[in-house]
């Protein structure tokens, strides 16, 4: 909708309306960003070990003995799942006898313990360790050993969330308007997160979770697309690809410093609430976008809308905004637009589009599967998630300045080969914990960094007739990535380091097969389906196919690509 901006140029692109729309954008997008990362703090599993019952007469000594010691990655611990038979260790306590260490934690001879005493399940429940976590779902509900497998399901339902709210949301604030979605969202977050906090079994914890996660994905949707709809030129760019990531970012960072506070999970749940509850008094100071009225053929709220802004911004507006051709052309645009179907019609739409949904997945499953496997690594998990967390304001700020003036190919391979080759490091660093972390955060930087180009470059491969759904798209596919991901500390099981091979195997993959799509920097964004670059087969890769010419278009009147494209959040 070239005209459309060609009648607000009036407006101009940094006065004060825009520095407001700017800056309560931002603070709109940190409930979300808060809300993140509540599936590692809210479900993390703390240590435990079989519960033995006071009335079992046992001295400290005996208690401590009555669970068997098991090797894990080379280091004794305590059994999570398993104890000795209470009854023939109350039988040997009885005889007045002190605990053999020889006897009955000698693991170096397995076959003394198998021979000396049988095991049994926690019959009598598990304790905890409070040295992170005060009380978490796992440790109230109980989902460990035989019910281990609830605690990664309780994850792909908050992600299966989130996938729905990027299926639903798109199709609501197109009929509805972004405002009431943007704000619905966030109150769906503040009252689903509190609703959290009175959860009375399991079941009804993951239908209250589904739903904080359906909220989550639709907050950070809507306010992009708000803010790519009132913003225009320079400015949306530094909105969409730095500020409000930074601002994301803010919101994920606080989450883990709350959590260090707030060590139960019922009352962090209850905190998970603040920010949203916060943000609401912001509709009545951020506006419905003017660009969705019109399309909408409510042109005089539009209107109403720009002048009002042009009072702000101190500039005269015209007497008529809108000529009634612009308005006859958007429509006709919007009625013609191509459908889903049309990504695979044509066979070089469907090899990008293939290509894309499988980079997409592939970093997603990266992105959150490194998030997960922190868990696996010692020290404080507060430090390390806010570690983590922090590594991605310089992961977009590189991403940003790289969009700015480097292709956007070589720049994605850099990126994720980094990121991809520091994980498949960490199988040999997993003993040193400190070397380990600086792997995970170095990991972290080349999958965001990655990440920020993808975005950038899926929007430019994409034609304007089909750019919004192919982005979506592309979204949905994420989202399954970050469904699988809580699976693959299940893999652990098998191997200690098969997460993390999986995790830089799939990276290296997207940068390989990426090498087949062609090179989009400084290029005209194509605006119709025919006018997309061609992929690349059996060709030096830097080589990029030119899309064909549009006869009937100028390039000088197709905006370039850092102009318009913008970057968005797994």
């Amino acid at each position: 909708m070239q005209d459309y901006e060609e009648s607000l140029s009036f407006l101009g692109t940094w006065g004060p309306f825009q520095k407001r729309v700017f800056f309560l954008l931002c603070l709109t997008i940190i409930p979300g960003g808060y809300n993140l990362l509540s599936v590692i703090f809210l479900l993390a599993t703390p240590p435990h070990h079989c519960s033995i019952p006071h009335h079992s007469n046992l001295s400290q000594d005996w208690i401590q003995a009555s669970i068997p010691v098991q090797q894990v990655a080379g280091r004794p611990e305590r059994s999570s799942c398993s104890r000795y038979e209470l009854d023939l260790v109350q039988n040997l306590s009885a005889l007045g006898t002190r605990p053999s260490h020889d006897l009955i934690h000698n693991v170096s001879s397995p076959e003394v313990l198998l021979s000396s005493l049988t095991q049994e399940g926690c019959k009598d429940g598990w304790t905890y360790s409070t040295e992170h976590y005060q009380s978490t779902v796992v440790s109230e509900f109980n989902l460990v050993c035989s019910d281990q497998w609830k605690q990664p399901l309780s994850s792909l339902v908050y992600f299966l969330g989130g996938l729905s709210g990027c299926f639903v949301s798109g199709q609501i604030s197109d009929r509805f308007g972004r405002k009431p979605v943007l704000f619905g969202a966030i109150i769906t977050l503040s009252i689903f997160s509190s609703a959290l906090a009175f959860a009375t079994s399991w079941p009804v914890f993951i239908v209250l979770f589904f739903m904080l996660g359906l909220g989550q994905l639709t907050c950070y949707v809507v306010v992009f697309v708000l803010g790519s709809e009132i913003l225009m030129g320079s400015t949306r760019v530094l909105f969409s690809s730095l500020c409000m990531p930074w601002a994301y970012v803010l919101g994920v960072l606080m989450l883990p410093l709350t959590a260090y506070l707030v060590r139960s999970w019922r009352h962090l749940s209850l905190a998970m609430a603040v920010p949203g509850l916060a943000c609401i008094p912001l509709w009545w100071l951020i506006p419905e976008s003017p660009r969705w009225l019109v399309s909408r053929g409510r042109i005089q709220e539009a209107e109403l809308l720009l002048r009002s802004a042009a009072l702000e911004n101190r500039v005269e507006a015209p007497h008529v905004i809108f000529l009634s051709a612009n308005v006859e052309k958007a429509t006709s645009e919007k009625a013609e637009s191509p459908s889903f179907l049309d990504l695979l019609r044509t066979s070089n739409i469907r090899h990008i589009s293939l290509i894309l949904w499988f980079i997409w997945f592939s970093i997603s499953v990266c992105y959150f599967g490194l998030s997960f496997n922190m868990s696996g690594l010692y020290g404080n998990p507060f430090l390390n998630y806010f570690l983590l967390s922090a590594v991605e304001l310089p992961a977009y700020t590189a991403s940003w300045l790289a969009a700015r003036s480097l292709p956007r190919r070589p720049s994605y391979i850099f990126f994720t080969l980094l990121g991809g080759l520091a994980l498949l490091l960490i199988q040999i660093t997993l003993s040193q914990p400190v070397l380990t972390l600086i792997l995970v955060l170095v990991g972290k930087f080349g999958i965001l960094g990655g990440l920020g180009m993808l975005y950038i470059y899926t929007g430019e491969l994409s034609p304007t007739v089909i750019r919004s759904t192919a982005m979506s798209t592309c979204a949905m596919f994420s989202r399954v990535g970050s469904s699988v991901s809580p699976y693959l500390l299940e893999l652990a099981v098998f191997n200690q380091f098969l997460p993390w091979i999986i995790i830089g195997s799939l990276s290296l993959l997207s940068v390989v097969i990426c090498i087949f799509l062609p090179e989009t920097f400084r290029q005209p964004l194509p605006d119709t389906i025919q006018q997309m670059a061609v992929t690349q087969r059996f060709k030096w890769p830097w080589a990029s196919t030119p899309p064909p010419k549009d006869d009937g278009k100028s390039t000088k009147d197709l905006t370039t690509a850092p102009e318009i494209i913008c970057t968005t959040r797994l």
